[in-house]
C-alpha cells in the first residue's frame, strides 16, 4: 500500500519531490535569463528514484 511507508524513506521522498521545483521567476530575471532550467528536476512518471 502506498501509505504503509517507513519515516526514513518518506522524507527521502519529500527532500527529492523539493529538489524537484522550477527555478523561481525571480532568479531569472536575476540571472538575465542565465539560469532557466533546474538540472535536478524530475518528474515522477519519468524517472525513478533509487531509493533503498
Amino acid at each position: 500500500m502506498g501509505r504503509v511507508k517507513d519515516t526514513s524513506k518518506k522524507n527521502r521522498l519529500i527532500r527529492a519531490g523539493k529538489r524537484a521545483r522550477s527555478v523561481p521567476t525571480w532568479v531569472v530575471l536575476k540571472t538575465n535569463r542565465k539560469v532557466r532550467t533546474n538540472p535536478k528536476n524530475r518528474s515522477w512518471r519519468q524517472r525513478k528514484l533509487k531509493l533503498r
